[in-house]
């Protein structure tokens, strides 16, 4: 019986919630699709051919049980299809708003490859997580049985969010300290609206609250405390606190003000969602409104900061990327959403000087032989340079990690020579004795559904050391 509602694929077409009409979702920062009513959300779950080897699933960092959720969805079981999304990730409704699914599960499903178009895995994840706490039934955290221990999570990211519910459903007394006054990290701050709208993220956050973590907001270490200060505070330390450094843009010019970093213009446009005074973004220097505004990069937070600056009423944007659309980085569908909503790719192009006139000097690009990762590398095409009027230049390189040794106090902890935080590959302990690290401040940047992973498996081995300090504590008393 089960069967009777999956297997759908060959007679029913694939369906993504409807988008909201570009012109009309340019002018606000709101999520741009809403999700699926129930009947649609049923119907494209029994889309799903309950393969074998399932191929989404091994695709997921948190190899989440793809096909069994899909499945208690078609049957209309969506309670246990919920607790069946929970049992493997802490924030699925986040995962299904923002996961890469095109690069990731969907991008694998074994029905894409006949040609017949993946199942719609995220945004089934969404409905459902959704639809639970409209229902009521994400429970509360419940803390474990008091274990007289407490662990400091530096940063309230992903990583260090998950970690932090599963430490204290062991029954830790967990302290989060995070530098901003929200938590959340870049799900807060990094990511716009449009893609994550905040209350869900808030929601989150509350119940970590709710269920005892203590969250230390606003809260710098090296400023307020050392790593020292934490690790006498505490019995454990984790080290969560992402890459934030933007990458740096040689290029001549660039310092009239016009050029800015991502990262400072999507915390800046995010407070202002937030009501926050912003005094950067009401004088002008993070606003996009009524510039020409070139964006420099091609990842998702090029595409975040494209699409941002849409929103805010700039005169018109473009995306200068270094290689062709094939072999950006960012989502294919990002770029389609962005160029729906009004901006233009410039593909094969880089700058090559920040001019004093208010324009930008560009190099056209070729795609050479490949680089170390195998990728064709840029470099520069003989047929010359031209040039791209630009009030406000956004640099949206990536991200490195900060000097945290530096920033800590902490001089003895190891890092690589790209700045990352070095850990044991079995214990994911540094080499300071009670402190481990996860999430992209060892992996160097990636994808938010890394990070729950890692923080997911960081708690595991944290759990497993504290007990045995314990142990170690009774017997030497």
């Amino acid at each position: 019986m089960a069967q009777d509602s999956m297997l759908k694929f060959v007679g029913r077409a694939q369906a993504y919630p409807a988008k909201r009409d570009a012109g009309v979702r340019a002018e606000d920062f709101a999520e741009i699709a809403a999700r699926y009513a129930p009947p649609t959300a049923e119907d494209q779950a029994g889309r799903c051919s309950q393969c074998g080897v399932p191929y989404c699933s091994v695709h997921c960092p948190l190899h989440n049980h793809i096909p069994d959720w899909l499945r208690l969805t078609a049957e209309g079981r969506l309670r246990e299809a919920y607790e069946l999304s929970n049992s493997t990730s802490t924030m699925p409704e986040i995962c299904g708003r923002i996961c890469p699914q095109d690069r990731l599960c969907e991008g694998n499903c074994v029905i894409e490859f006949t040609g017949h178009g993946a199942v719609t895995i995220g945004s089934v994840e969404k409905f459902i997580t959704d639809t639970a706490w409209e229902e009521g039934w994400v429970e509360p955290l419940v803390p474990g049985p008091a274990r007289g221990q407490s662990v400091a999570v530096i940063g309230a990211g992903p990583a260090g969010l998950t970690a932090a519910e599963y430490l204290r459903g062991h029954g830790y007394d967990v302290h989060v300290y995070d530098r901003h006054d929200r938590a959340g990290g870049l799900l807060t701050y990094g990511i716009p609206g449009f893609k994550l709208e905040k209350p869900v993220v808030m929601r989150r956050v509350d119940r970590l609250k709710a269920g005892g973590i203590v969250f230390h907001e606003g809260f710098g270490v090296g400023e307020d405390a050392s790593l020292d200060d934490l690790r006498q505070r505490h019995d454990a330390v984790l080290i969560a606190t992402g890459v934030y450094k933007a990458r740096a843009l040689d290029v001549a010019g660039g310092d009239d003000g016009r050029v800015v970093a991502a990262l400072d213009f999507l915390i800046a446009s995010n407070r202002k969602g937030f009501g926050d005074a912003v005094p950067a973004f009401d004088g002008g220097t993070l606003n996009a409104e009524g510039k020409h505004v070139v964006v420099v990069g091609g990842g998702d937070t090029a595409m975040d900061c494209v699409r941002t600056a849409i929103r805010q009423g700039a005169a018109s944007v473009k995306c200068l990327y270094r290689r062709d659309r094939t072999n950006m980085p960012g989502s294919q569908r990002e770029v389609a959403n962005a160029e729906e909503e009004g901006a233009e790719f410039v593909w094969l192009s880089a700058p090559a000087a920040f001019e004093n006139d208010g324009t930008v000097r560009a190099r056209r690009m070729r795609l050479g032989a490949p680089d170390a990762s195998g990728r064709r590398a840029p470099e520069a095409d003989p047929s010359g340079d031209f040039t791209l009027h630009a009030d406000l230049v956004v640099k949206a390189l990536g991200f490195d990690a900060e000097d945290l040794p530096a920033l800590f106090g902490a001089p003895e902890l190891g890092v690589s020579r790209w700045g990352t935080v070095l850990v044991d590959g079995k214990t994911l302990m540094t080499s300071l004795d009670g402190v481990f690290a996860a999430g992209d401040i060892v992996r160097g940047a990636s994808l938010v559904v890394w990070a729950i992973r890692d923080g997911r498996d960081v708690a595991a081995t944290m759990h497993k050391w504290l007990k045995a300090k314990a142990r170690a504590g009774r017997v030497a008393a």
